[in-house]
């Protein structure tokens, strides 16, 4: 059998060795083996070669890829194409058939591995990390040209077979290695007594560690510390809590924690959250919730049940005793105001007095019983009514009080003179007070005799029409009073809020009750004042407004007695202003005579009535706004100053006070129309009248004037205050006037009735001017070196005046009689 075997080996090597006589080329093969493919002869795929010389079968391309593989272990795509000569698109179809038919093999990144090749790769690094204790995958992945993720994927199920070491965190250790970390990170937790991050642990270990390995690449990532550290934490060799995974609480602080806050907590009965949290109890309060259910846990502190019946205690006390009480003051200082409020809405005693209506809670922590408020009330009402009185009668006479009190001295009469304009003379005529120069040359009181009973009834009847409209007007304004109740009514609260502000309360309070100064909230809205200024405020405007409107249904009929009081004398002043305004027409034509018979009369006449007008106004307006007006208060007063006229026009209201301000303005003017007017402006305002002066009405009024001078004239004794009541007295009985003169105007006047008079009688009354004049001369123009010469002059021309008084009285008694 071997020979015949041997025979045909020879046989065949004959034939290969031997020479074809017939050759066909590379074309003629090529289409040959394409005629093989289309009979289907050969029925298999052959690919090309890249040298196109050659065909191969995908068998024997696949048998050649493996053959390398398993040759190198790790073969990349690109070199198998170059290796076989066969196109990269077949070798990486081949090589995707032979990794998915042997799970031995992987393709990754274009190359064929096989686990042959990685078992060899392990242990290299086994070796390698035997020798360093720590390799680092990257480094590892760099050197093997593959990802991190490759490395770490072939390595973990080879750790504890070839590769001695523990895989964390991108990192390969050794055991021992890991044993001494270990070490390490057990007793830095073990040592620590006080909650800590464990970074911060993990970064000193780090840093430990790198000095002793002398500032070498040697590092350990924090997260096998982590790891180690749950892993001891877990078998119990380090005892504690881990928050967040981070923060670590060791067990002895927990317990020292817990001791500390027991301890606290069972001594005072509350404790403070600010002390939990210098604790590093992050949330105190649901702590201390779980730890003491029973708690009551408020806004800054939480507070064992034994505080609300200890405040319950003492409220109930404070209502019992009708009294107040702070809860901050029987708290500890740490108690807020807010804590205070929730521990009052817990108290028994709270809860019942508040639904009775026996006490109040104010500013969250104090408890005011309702009694106290009431005194609190009565108290600030007293304050209130004698304030809003001082306000008014502040408001209504500061101004005239403060002319008065800061005059320097009354204004007492002087004696005027008066220069006669042609011989130069100075011509004294009156002297007095101003209060009776006033009353001399004003309005007067004719005596109740028969006259004067028929004037008065010719005047009833002259004047019947006006003073049935005065009626009219008088009822209409008691009766636009009584109407205007409700709008005074409603202007009342306005004016309260105006007056009764909450400062005001605040500081009548605080002079009241000192202790309330900084209780409750410790500032603003929040605090006992403020809280109870807002509780009793809109009770004591209320209590005004009451007090108001039963002060001002009080006043009507006292505002109806005064306006027609007001109105009578008002009637008699302005007939009789009339009158003496009638006689300023006979001295037009010597204007500084007629400017200086203008200024009189408004300072005799004029403003008397005009202060007359003023006051009454002025107290009618005071009851009108319900300020309490005294009964012995009166308009009769003694004569105002300007200062003291401007301050009551000024007190009135609305236009009336602009048409009362332009009236003073025309007293001291140089003419009495512009008075007049200004004067008729304020009766108009006011709603009184004002008659005017007819003839039937000027008769009678002209006639009890002259008959009151007849009168004067004949009782008086003095010369000097004789002449000009004589020559008033003339030129009522010479031109029907009622002329009103002062001293520096009879030199004038005389002059002007020298064409009435015989001349021996206008002789006589010149004489008796000249001497009047010398004697008051001499009685102002005396020195002490002159005084006894001056003396005998004086007396002597007194004596000369009291020889011809009996004649000029003859001279005026004849002509009224005749």
């Amino acid at each position: 059998m071997d020979d015949e075997l041997f025979e045909l080996q020879k046989q065949f090597e004959f034939a290969q060795q031997a020479k074809s006589s017939v050759r066909l080329s590379e074309r003629n093969v090529v289409e040959l083996v394409h005629k093989l493919q289309q009979l289907q002869i050969i029925d298999f795929e052959l690919l090309h070669t890249i040298s196109g010389k050659e065909y191969i079968t995908p068998n024997q391309l696949r048998l050649e890829i493996e053959t390398e593989v398993k040759k190198l272990g790790r073969v990349a795509l690109i070199d198998l194409a170059d290796i076989i000569g066969v196109d990269l698109y077949h070798v990486e179809n081949q090589s995707q058939q032979i990794v998915a038919d042997d799970p031995g093999l992987m393709l990754i990144q274009g190359e064929i591995i096989s686990q042959s090749y990685w078992d060899a790769i392990s242990e290299e690094i086994n070796e390698r990390l035997q020798e360093c204790s720590q390799i680092s995958l990257p480094e590892l992945a760099v050197q093997l040209h593959v990802s991190s993720e490759l490395v770490a994927s072939v390595l973990e199920p080879r750790l504890g077979t070839l590769v001695k070491g523990r895989l964390e965190g991108g990192q390969l250790y050794t055991p021992a290695y890991i044993t001494r970390i270990s070490g390490m990170v057990r007793g830095a937790t073990r040592g620590i007594t006080v909650p800590t991050n464990l970074s911060t642990i993990w970064s000193s270990l780090q840093q430990l560690l790198v000095e002793m390995n002398g500032g070498g690449s040697l590092s350990v990532e924090g997260a096998l510390f982590q790891s180690l550290f749950s892993g001891l934490l877990k078998e119990g060799e380090i005892l504690g809590s881990l928050r967040a995974g981070i923060h670590w609480t060791p067990a002895v602080f927990a317990h020292a924690q817990r001791e500390s806050v027991d301890s606290f907590f069972s001594q005072n009965s509350f404790i403070n959250y600010d002390a939990l949290y210098k604790l590093a109890i992050s949330q105190p309060r649901q702590y201390l919730q779980s730890r003491y259910p029973e708690g009551i846990p408020l806004e800054t502190v939480f507070a064992h049940p034994s505080v609300v019946e200890m405040l319950d205690s003492a409220v109930e006390d404070v209502i019992q005793q009708g009294s107040w009480i702070d809860c901050l003051s029987v708290l500890p200082t740490v108690y807020g105001s807010e804590d205070a409020s929730k521990l009052l809405s817990l108290c028994p005693s709270i809860q019942k007095a508040t639904k009775s209506l026996k006490a109040t809670v104010m500013a969250e922590s104090c408890v005011l019983s309702n009694n106290f408020i009431k005194d609190v009330f009565d108290q600030l009402d007293k304050e209130m009514k004698a304030f809003i009185h001082t306000s008014h009668a502040f408001d209504s006479s500061h101004s005239v009080n403060e002319a008065k009190v800061g005059a320097d001295h009354v204004q007492l009469s002087t004696i005027t003179e008066t220069t006669d304009s042609k011989n130069g003379d100075k011509v004294p005529l009156e002297k007095g007070s101003k209060r009776k120069k006033g009353k001399s040359g004003g309005s007067y009181k004719a005596a109740p005799t028969e006259d004067s009973s028929v004037i008065q009834e010719n005047l009833s009847t002259k004047s019947k029409k006006n003073l049935k409209k005065q009626k009219e007007a008088s009822s209409l304004q008691v009766s636009d009073a009584r109407s205007a109740g409700k709008k005074e009514t409603d202007k009342v609260k306005d004016e309260g809020t105006s007056l009764i502000t909450e400062d005001w309360i605040i500081q009548k309070m605080l002079a009241l009750f000192p202790d309330f100064e900084g209780l409750g909230g410790e500032e603003g809205t929040n605090s006992l004042v403020r809280a109870l200024t807002t509780h009793l405020r809109p009770m004591l405007l209320n209590s005004w407004k009451e007090r108001r409107a039963a002060l001002f249904m009080e006043h009507v009929e006292r505002r109806r007695h005064l306006l027609d009081n007001l109105q009578k004398k008002l009637d008699e002043r302005f007939l009789d202003m009339q009158l003496y305004e009638k006689a300023l027409d006979l001295f037009e034509d010597d204007p500084p005579i007629s400017v200086i018979l203008h200024k009189h009369l408004l300072r005799a006449t004029a403003s008397s009535m005009l202060d007359m007008l003023l006051l009454n106004l002025d107290i009618d307006n005071k009851l009108k706004n319900g300020i309490q007006v005294e009964e012995s208060e009166t308009a009769e007063t003694s004569s105002l100053t300007s200062a003291e006229r401007i301050s009551l026009a000024k007190s009135l209201p609305g236009s009336l006070s602009l048409k009362s301000i332009s009236a003073v303005e025309a007293l001291d003017g140089k003419r009495v129309d512009t008075f007049m007017t200004a004067l008729r402006a304020i009766a108009e305002e006011s709603g009184l009248m004002l008659k005017k002066l007819d003839k039937k009405l000027e008769r009678p009024l002209l006639h009890s004037y002259r008959k009151d001078l007849t009168s004067k004239v004949s009782s008086e004794t003095d010369p000097v205050a004789l002449l000009p009541k004589v020559v008033s007295l003339l030129y009522v009985q010479l031109y029907g006037k009622a002329l009103q003169a002062p001293g520096r105007a009879i030199s004038v006047a005389v002059s002007k009735l020298k064409d009435k008079l015989e001349v021996g009688a206008h002789k006589v009354l010149v004489d008796y001017h000249t001497a009047t004049v010398s004697l008051l001369a001499l009685q102002s123009a005396a020195t002490e070196d002159e005084e006894d010469c001056t003396s005998d002059r004086k007396l002597s021309k007194r004596e000369y005046l009291e020889t011809r008084m009996s004649e000029l009285k003859g001279l005026v008694l004849n002509s009224n009689q005749s």
